[in-house]
């Protein structure tokens, strides 16, 4: 792991205001739109064959004073692959820039972590320790850290012969990998015969699946609960619940939406839905339930500042389901900006909104954060 100080280090040497980068992906417009918002030049890191998005078409155009009129991608680089960025000659030009880089997903897919953690030697506005938690395959992953912070999670089941109830076997798509080749089963019986429909159609591998989790199936609805951890407010200030949001998953939305008879008339090969995420909605949840919800927020902060410290810095997710009796399992963690988060560019969250008295999206959350860490000289206390 590369040394925070280190990082840090290298602050004293960047020119400033910093420029707010992201890889081109995920979330990204949510970062650039935010940090637009509060008066910050950005940088999209695009690969070839996907940068129109944000070098043409959410372009930012800037009065002869610099004013912002349209848009809110200042400069789009475009490389032939993500991984160029672990290039030291590409890093030190983002240096010399004053780029600070807001993880999203999209960087922790598409670079190794090993490398991002060895070879990434640009100051990162959030958690580099504690992307690799978001890894099932690894020995201490979100898992580990919601069992020592004593959250509770679905059930794991060991042993595929044990099943008994609906259960949820989560692997990696085996042709998209960065999508879930997940599905549902109620016993032995029904894990071996989906299991091999599913390796029959390609959809996921033998070794996947040996190495898949395998979990109790709660019942309800799914929250993913986009909080944000300030390191330079006073401690009972910290933890800011800003948004709500759902996933719409192909081809899971599409087959609800068929009445019962439809969907039994559905030819084998389409009767087992895959869980693609390909878009999100927005959400609130039941008031009544909020206090809950900090609880979770709140001991999953210091769980993950006792075992990665500095711990969270910045936004992270904590995807939840809702069982009938009100009760809050986390099956999933993003340690780093959500994915359903472009819901709030420019309207903000009602949360968030309701906090802070403007709009204030997650992405315009990190800006202003940033914001005030500059003017209070405190940059380094964001940074690892």
């Amino acid at each position: 792991m590369i040394e925070r100080s280190k990082v840090q280090a290298r602050l004293k040497d960047y020119p400033l205001p910093p420029v707010v980068g992201a890889v081109a992906s995920h979330s990204a417009l949510d970062t650039f739109d935010g940090a637009a918002s509060e008066g910050f030049r950005t940088l999209a890191i695009c690969q070839r064959g996907r940068e129109k998005t944000y070098s043409q078409y959410y372009r930012a155009f800037r009065d002869v004073t610099g004013n912002l009129l349209k848009g809110c991608v200042d400069t789009s680089m475009v490389l032939d692959k993500f991984d160029e960025l672990l290039k030291e000659e590409m890093q030190e030009r983002l240096r010399q820039s004053g780029v600070l880089l807001v993880p999203n997903r999209a960087l922790s897919s598409y670079l190794a972590i090993d490398a991002l953690e060895d070879q990434l030697h640009l100051p990162i506005l959030g958690s580099r320790a504690m992307l690799r938690i978001e890894e099932r395959s690894e020995r201490e992953n979100y898992y580990t850290l919601l069992d020592r912070a004593q959250i509770p999670t679905p059930h794991p089941i060991a042993d595929v012969k044990q099943i008994e109830g609906l259960t949820i076997v989560k692997l990696p798509h085996a042709q998209k990998r960065l999508e879930r080749g997940f599905f549902t089963c109620a016993s032995h019986a029904e894990f071996l015969k989906k299991s091999a429909a599913l390796l029959a159609q390609g959809t996921v591998t033998q070794g996947d699946l040996d190495r898949a989790r395998v979990e109790q199936y709660i019942l309800g609805p799914v929250f993913n609960f986009n909080f944000f951890l300030s390191p330079l407010a006073p401690r009972l200030e910290r933890l800011e619940l800003l948004g709500v949001d759902e996933r719409r998953e192909s081809s899971l939305d599409g087959m609800v939406r068929l009445p019962a008879e439809q969907q039994l008339a559905l030819p084998d090969v389409a009767r087992i839905p895959e869980y693609t995420v390909v878009g999100h909605g927005s959400l609130t949840v039941r008031e009544s339930l909020l206090e809950e919800v900090f609880k979770i927020g709140e001991k999953f902060v210091d769980a993950a500042r006792e075992r990665y410290p500095p711990g969270i810095i910045g936004p992270f997710c904590l995807q939840t389901c809702i069982d009938h009796d009100g009760k809050l399992f986390v099956f999933d963690v993003a340690a780093r900006l959500g994915g359903g988060t472009n819901i709030h560019m420019a309207l903000g969250h009602p949360y968030g909104n309701t906090l802070w008295r403007v709009p204030m999206s997650s992405g315009r959350r990190m800006a202003f954060e940033l914001r005030r860490a500059l003017d209070e000289g405190r940059l380094e206390e964001l940074v690892t």
